[in-house]
């Protein structure tokens, strides 16, 4: 616990202490610590506090360690590398992972070693080693998509993966791909990869559509192949969790080797009374175990499990409780030691939660004394009371399972199923019964050619689960969150560490905590939201308009960038925005090209600011309204609002707007007008920003940012300069508002070429 907390605090702060620092601390700890009595509270506060100092220690080391360069800025180029991982999609799209050797057209100054890449169009699929080449469009990770949302930049940065993008046009192999000098583990981690890759397209084979798709998630974790439909239904009705590798599929997996092999060798009398078969079976078990886990590509829900199996397993060898906290801790420890920056995904919260839970509630109901019924006499009855066993336990293992992670669910996705229990409770006795037996025993048979018969029953038995996902999606899509404080999580972990963790009556002290906060989130007031949104690449703004209950988001595009936009309804708690009116104006003058010398005439300059003065006189306080590459909004305080997609359209904005949103580049840094400017340049270091205070206060704008204080690993590629190779230090620490409304105006000819000159 403490060492996942201090991990958790190195990666939080704005600015953690160096490693010398760290080291000074512990060094200082260590003292009093051996000084101290053991089991003493002294003693354990020593420990936890050095233990949480180790825990930075590890992030610290795993971000120096890895070193992923980020690419810093989009292109397009023709990249050449060697195919590491690949996963096809449902519509017959791939997505490789490629490791980068060469660039050209234009040849990339800072390329990163890895990146991700979509092939839409039709092609010959590349295998795992082989050189792929084509002309790509390359983007860094995106960061949040609003303040305090899901950093893509930071999972990409501990996964290895620089830039994301796709291929302009089919690729094409190189020869000469398998024949790159490599180490012995990149060898054995390519043959491993393509052993998976193998396991999928025969699945996929046997069982075409969804069944295919999701038998492949559950025996090799590849998800990409699933529909939309199917992967949409089996998140709303609670069912998600099964197409991840995670504690049910490995423990149903070792549950199934370890009771038949431990039967099999039963059936043989002398090796049941010479040998401990227990012990073998539990061996055997571990080696399939084991086997799983290196065709699952490494997922941390599948690597938490196994560890957490392995332990169990091991435990077994040593005639010691196979299922305990402390086997759990053991591997949450293994894991912390190698990739710390997990504890801040939610997988890692989720699968670890639910784990304890059902550990800390199950030790709890043996604890308790048990009502004594009469024994079962007949057969019927045994039945009645095995069958009613299972039912009570699949309910029990849903309902603390999904307790336990609804807490992480509702802080990460803001989204929380409220008919989870039925589903598991009626698709968990086919996924345990059905679908992996059959696929355990078809992955058996797979080296024989005989698998396909078990792979038509486990298909069988998915097309069954998603019968249950779409017919208890359709009951409802369940709650939806808005952002909640930062003591919501604190306080509810909190509970529910000390409810699973303490053994005594004081564990209710848990109880009472997660209660009191719950209590506190419920009733404190709500925040009021922000006034203005803007995505990081300054391409979509978002405005309240109106006031309270009949207050609308009104967007400057039509059709915003679901990627984005998902991410936005749930946080802001909307379902559609009010999209912008198209206004017929005329055409603005076309653009200049900078790189023949070329400027506006007057007359141009002219005519764009002809165009912009009836924008602004046609704005409307409720929507945008827009002509080709610009929009305006008037706001009830009579501030105008306006967006532009052209650098050469900013002189002309500036002069009529108060607040002006540049979807573009440029060297200019503020309005000469005082208007209030952001650009894409500015958001490059900012991220994704809020503002409040624009409808009502003429001064004092509160301004929210996704980064703040000094770069960070992951973050720094956002201030690297590709012209001289260096951080730009222009905007270490952007502050748009002070540039804009502390100069005073000295109303020139409108900035037409964008320098800020």
């Amino acid at each position: 616990m403490c060492l996942g907390a201090g991990a958790a605090i190195w990666f939080a702060v704005k600015s953690p202490p160096s490693a010398s620092v760290l080291l000074s601390i512990l060094a200082v700890l260590s003292i009093p610590l051996v000084r101290s009595l053991r089991h003493t509270a002294t003693h354990i506060i020593l420990w936890g506090a050095c233990l949480t100092v180790i825990g930075m220690l590890l992030a610290e080391w795993e971000t120096r360690r890895l070193s992923t360069v980020i690419l810093d800025q989009p292109l397009v180029t023709t990249v050449s590398g060697i195919v590491e991982r690949r996963e096809q999609g449902a519509a017959g799209e791939w997505r490789y992972t490629v490791r980068i050797l060469q660039t050209v057209e234009p040849t990339v100054r800072r390329p990163p070693d890895r990146v991700n890449l979509l092939a839409r169009s039709k092609h010959v699929p590349a295998a795992i080693g082989e050189r792929l080449t084509g002309r790509a469009r390359l983007s860094p990770p995106s960061g949040p998509a609003l303040p305090g949302l899901n950093d893509f930049a930071f999972q990409s940065y501990f996964a290895g993966i620089g830039a994301v993008g796709f291929f302009l046009g089919p690729p094409k192999l190189e020869p000469g791909g398998q024949g790159e000098a490599v180490s012995l583990a990149a060898r054995f981690d390519a043959a491993l990869f393509s052993l998976r890759d193998r396991i999928s397209n025969r699945i996929r084979a046997v069982l075409p559509g969804d069944p295919g798709a999701f038998a492949a998630s559950i025996i090799t974790g590849e998800r990409r192949s699933m529909s939309e439909d199917a992967t949409e239904v089996l998140r709303v009705s609670g069912l998600a969790h099964i197409t991840a590798i995670s504690g049910l599929n490995m423990a149903l997996a070792a549950g199934i080797f370890f009771v038949g092999l431990r039967g099999l060798l039963s059936l043989v009398p002398v090796l049941a009374q010479r040998y401990p078969i227990k012990k073998i079976a539990a061996v055997g078990a571990l080696i399939a175990t084991t086997g799983y886990v290196l065709i699952s590509g490494y997922q941390v829900s599948a690597l938490r499990a196994y560890l957490m199996t392995a332990i169990m397993l091991t435990a077994v060898l040593f005639d010691r409780p196979a299922v305990s906290l402390r086997n759990l801790a053991l591997a949450a420890i293994a894991i912390l030691c190698v990739q710390p920056s997990t504890v801040m995904g939610p997988s890692f919260q989720m699968s670890f939660a639910a784990t304890a839970g059902l550990i800390a509630g199950y030790a709890g109901w043996r604890a308790r004394p048990r009502a004594i019924l009469p024994p079962a006499r007949s057969v019927g009855m045994r039945i009645a009371a095995a069958s009613a066993t299972f039912v009570c336990g699949t309910l029990a293992t849903s309902l603390i399972g999904g307790m336990a992670t609804a807490i992480f669910a509702i802080t990460h996705f803001h989204r929380l199923s409220t008919h989870g229990l039925e589903a598991n409770l009626a698709a968990m006795p086919l996924i345990s019964i059905v679908v992996m037996p059959a696929g355990f025993i078809a992955m058996l048979m797979m080296p024989l050619g005989l698998d396909a018969p078990f792979f038509w029953v486990m298909g069988q038995g998915l097309e069954l689960v998603l019968l249950v996902a779409h017919t208890v999606a359709g009951w409802g899509g369940g709650y939806i969150f808005p952002r909640l404080p930062a003591s919501f999580l604190i306080g509810t972990v909190a509970g529910m560490l000390l409810l699973t963790l303490l053994r005594t009556s004081l564990r209710h002290v848990g109880t009472a905590l997660i209660a009191v906060t719950v209590a506190a989130t419920w009733w404190a007031p709500r925040e009021k939201p922000s006034d203005v949104m803007i995505s990081e690449d300054a391409r979509l703004v978002a405005v309240w308009t109106g006031e309270d209950t009949e207050a609308t988001l009104a967007t400057n595009r039509a059709r915003p960038s679901a990627f984005l936009f998902d991410q936005w309804q749930p946080v802001l708690g909307i379902d559609k925005p009010v999209p912008p009116l198209m206004l017929d104006l005329g055409p603005l003058p076309p653009g200049p090209d900078w790189r023949l010398g070329e400027t506006w005439t007057d007359a141009q300059q002219e005519e764009a600011g002809m165009i912009f003065d009836r924008l602004i006189a046609s704005a409307e306080t409720r929507r945008f309204v827009c002509i080709s590459q610009a929009c305006a909004l008037k706001l009830i305080s009579g501030k105008t609002i306006v967006t532009v997609d052209r650098s050469e359209l900013l002189g002309a904005a500036c002069d009529r707007a108060d607040l002006v949103v540049l979807a573009a580049k440029t060297r200019q840094t503020y309005c000469r007008s005082g208007a209030v400017l952001f650009s894409q340049t500015s958001l490059r270091a900012t991220g994704a920003i809020e503002i409040s205070g624009v409808a009502s206060r003429p001064q004092g704008l509160a301004i929210k940012t996704s980064f703040e204080g000094a770069a960070r690993p992951w973050t720094a590629h956002r201030l690297y300069d590709w012209r001289t190779g260096e951080a730009d230090a222009e905007h270490m620490a952007p502050d748009p508002f002070s540039r804009g409304t502390k100069r005073p105006p000295t109303n020139p000819m409108p900035d037409i070429n964008g320098s800020g000159e």
